[in-house]
């Protein structure tokens, strides 16, 4: 796709986030409208995925560990065709499918439940050994937190994933500097956040997470000898200015 058409979906993406959490009353809006052009890009340029067939055996998998920011993925898969628009207006409603957090088959696109920060990247390389031990060829795409990156499951999975030469497996870090306490580099200082993981064997790429150029160039040149982790720079709140870059809208 051409980049205006990822500005256009990411800025109707972006609207129904907001949409759906004013309706419902929710919070975490600043922590979804941060990975929105991550998101986009995955899903309209990048993934094998196809809305008629959402189990198909050769589809790439999607994770999305930051399960807070569920309302970007449900408002990505609505706009994809996963399922009808109307039913973002459900969103943490009464009897909905469309819960707070990622529930397993709730609608179709959601691979699997997350919440616990710390557990989607584990499963990711269950499943991306699962896929290498078939034969398949499908990828599984993981979005993790930067605040996500305090919990040691994720330093195990790494290691685990670069010992098996997990090259199906694709890790987006989500880096919006804002955890849920304060600045990441104040709560539990990352950096030098893409040494650790190039000491922990991965190929690492660091880009502009709003950048769509050069998301979908990143994206599309992943090493194939090595698990593949993406630092995207990004801002929480990204779109809506007066959100931008404040802590309070994590939860407001």
């Amino acid at each position: 796709m051409k980049t205006i058409d990822y500005k256009e979906k990411a800025k109707e993406i972006r609207r129904n986030i907001l949409k759906m959490s004013h309706e419902a009353g929710v919070s975490h809006i600043g922590s979804a409208l941060s990975c929105v052009d991550i998101l986009t890009v995955l899903y309209f340029g990048i993934m094998n995925i196809d809305p008629k067939k959402p189990d198909d055996k050769k589809r790439d998998r999607f994770i999305i560990s930051k399960s807070h920011a569920i309302s970007a993925v449900y408002a990505v898969l609505a706009e994809a065709g996963f399922f009808d628009k109307k039913i973002l207006k459900t969103f943490c409603q009464n009897k909905t499918n469309l819960p707070g957090h990622a529930s397993r088959k709730s609608v179709p696109g959601i691979e699997v439940s997350t919440g616990a920060l710390g557990h989607g990247l584990p499963i990711g390389v269950g499943m991306a050994l699962a896929l290498k031990k078939d034969n398949e060829k499908s990828r599984v795409f993981v979005l993790l937190s930067d605040g996500e990156c305090d919990e040691g499951s994720n330093w195990e999975s790494a290691l685990f994933s670069a010992h098996h030469k997990l090259n199906n497996l694709v890790a987006v870090i989500d880096y919006n500097k804002l955890q849920a306490l304060g600045k990441t580099n104040e709560v539990l200082k990352l950096e030098p956040l893409k040494d650790k993981w190039i000491a922990f064997g991965w190929d690492v790429k660091e880009i502009d997470g709003h950048n769509y150029i050069e998301l979908e160039k990143t994206l599309s040149n992943l090493n194939k000898e090595k698990p593949n982790i993406i630092i995207a720079h990004t801002i929480k709140g990204k779109g809506v200015y007066f959100m931008e870059n404040k802590l309070e809208w994590h939860y407001k």
